[in-house]
């Protein structure tokens, strides 16, 4: 499905006037239909390697196949149109446009109301009372990242990325989130890729990959790296346990 090799990434600091190395050597394979959490340190590089996939970065040096086709020259419109989604920590918000306005667009056709309700549906989101709504500052953060799912659903992409899904939203936007996830990894709508710290997300991983310091420190089955992050020290299982979202 989706193969890293060596990937590494640098920016330049100007102020210093050298060379600064975000991701070093990293070798990564998400295989079809599986659930993977990318974990580690804040400042890792986890963002990055997500924002690499999706092209709206593009690696110093290594390669990058989808399908075994090699993308690592694709800009982000064409990696879309492959079949890789990304959602960002700060959902966007479209002044004007309604939620089946965006649905439409993500399928690329004049589908029925009915048929685009079932994709809300599906993220756990009443059709009837979402299907017209405007995406603006009305809706919450919660509701913004399950309407970005119902898009990537409804795009029928085979690689979706998330970065933090967690981020901004409160505990029950975020059970929901959680049961959502469920269901896309128990029904195998293709692979996912989600950015995390949350116990909770790392808990429905098929695999989770650690990185820190830009390298990969870990990576295997969820039932073998779990126990060891959350007992490694008291302070790394208090930052995993941190992240939880709180009631509003």
């Amino acid at each position: 499905m989706l193969e890293l090799k060596n990937i590494s990434f640098s920016v330049t600091d100007d102020a210093k006037h050298k060379s600064k190395e975000i991701l070093k050597n990293v070798s990564l394979t998400v295989d079809e239909d599986s659930f993977v959490v990318i974990t580690g340190p804040n400042g890792g590089g986890k963002s990055t390697l997500a924002k690499i996939i999706m092209g709206i970065e593009k690696p110093t040096s290594g390669r990058i196949l989808f399908q075994g086709q090699d993308i690592t020259e694709l800009d982000i419109h064409e990696r879309a149109n492959l079949g890789i989604g990304f959602t960002f920590q700060q959902p966007v918000r479209f002044k004007g446009l309604t939620v089946k306005d965006l649905l439409r667009l993500a399928t690329k056709k004049d589908m029925r109301t009915d048929e685009l309700c079932v994709y809300l549906s599906e993220v756990g989101l009443c059709a009837a009372d979402y299907i017209n709504r405007e995406i603006n500052a009305s809706l919450s953060g919660g509701e913004l990242k399950r309407i970005e799912i119902a898009m990537l659903r409804a795009r029928g992409v085979e690689l979706s990325v998330f970065d933090e899904p967690e981020a901004g939203i409160d505990l029950w936007s975020f059970q929901n989130l959680i049961r959502v996830f469920e269901r896309i990894r128990d029904e195998k709508h293709g692979s996912v890729i989600i950015i995390s710290h949350q116990e909770r997300i790392l808990e429905i991983a098929d695999k989770i990959v650690v990185i820190s310091g830009g390298e990969i420190a870990k990576t295997g089955k969820k039932e073998e790296i779990l126990p060891q992050l959350l007992s490694e020290s008291p302070a790394c299982c208090e930052f995993y346990k941190a992240k939880t979202p709180r009631e509003a």
